[in-house]
């Protein structure tokens, strides 16, 4: 539990730098659907790994969420295990029960690689639809990356809580907009991260002088929190798009044939290697976060060489 989205930063920004440049054994997730029925669900599992090369372990994940009849239980809504396992013998080192917490505080770091190499230093009005969780890692990698942010919130419910908590824990203003559409016309910056059963924002809400916005909702061919016509209208930038072209918001956009797969910007690693630029001007961009073994790997060896120094 001493692990901090700080720590999982640069070991991120690593893996996707490595995951562009083709050095990354990265399969694409497995997926388990849990029907609600009269024993059972709903839910689901995902199942994720990887291996970055030249790194002595590599990560299994198994995560499990969106089981809500948890909450009458008085437990939380998701679980999850990351198995370390020693690149040299095959051996597993570790089997942590993590229930969310890892996967949180990688998906933070991708959030703050985004804001890092997507967005220009005058972009400090960060909003955040959706504040749970994952929305509290990513204030915490968006204060890392940005000090001198400020930040606004808009939830359906907990906005004012997370304001508070997170202006108290990171020393930075924040304010509760009572709509996501005044969210997005006070916001250079923006953080999607909910449960995705419909699109939260539109185009025309959208700050006029360049918008970057993080979308982390999407994770399976249910969800999409971005409308097509905002993903087509500036650059569009994946975390890997052999993935988010199945379960993440590009999907939507490749369905309606809003887009195709040439539409495609970049992948994030390829702005982090300086292959093309990010910002450069006042366009929309969008970085769909859908989460990559990559990350997995990268958190998974963090947590080892933390753990294995105890």
């Amino acid at each position: 539990s001493n692990l901090s989205v700080s720590d999982a930063i640069e070991s991120v920004e690593d893996a996707f730098s490595a995951l562009a440049k083709g050095q990354v054994d990265v399969p694409m997730p497995m997926h388990i659907g849990i029907d609600e029925t009269s024993v059972a669900g709903p839910g689901d599992c995902h199942i994720k790994g990887g291996y970055v090369q030249a790194t002595p372990t590599f990560t299994v994940k198994l995560a499990c969420v969106s089981f809500y009849k948890n909450l009458d239980k008085d437990l939380p809504p998701g679980s999850g295990i990351f198995i370390v396992v020693n690149a040299v013998t095959g051996a597993p080192l570790a089997v942590m029960q993590e229930n969310r917490f890892m996967t949180d505080l990688r998906t933070g770091a991708a959030g703050a690689v985004a804001m890092k190499h997507c967005t220009s230093p005058e972009q400090n009005v960060v909003g955040f639809i959706g504040c749970g969780a994952i929305a509290r890692n990513m204030a915490r990698a968006a204060a890392a990356t940005r000090p001198d942010m400020k930040g606004v919130a808009y939830a359906m419910d907990g906005a004012e809580e997370f304001a508070k908590e997170m202006g108290d824990e990171l020393g930075v203003t924040f304010e509760v907009a009572s709509s996501a559409e005044e969210l997005c016309g006070k916001s250079d910056v923006i953080y999607t991260q909910t449960p995705g059963g419909s699109t939260v924002l539109e185009k025309e809400w959208l700050n006029p002088k360049g918008v970057t916005i993080i979308a982390s909702g999407s994770d399976q061919p249910t969800k999409q929190e971005i409308p097509n016509n905002v993903l087509a209208a500036g650059k569009y930038i994946s975390d890997l798009t052999k993935q988010t072209s199945k379960v993440g918001e590009l999907r939507g956009a490749l369905q309606a044939g809003a887009m195709t797969e040439d539409d495609v910007y970049a992948e994030l690693g390829e702005i982090v290697n300086g292959d093309k630029p990010g910002r450069e001007g006042d366009e929309i961009i969008v970085v769909d976060l859908t989460g990559t073994g990559a990350q997995d790997a990268a958190i998974g060896q963090v947590a080892w060489d933390k753990l294995s120094k105890l």
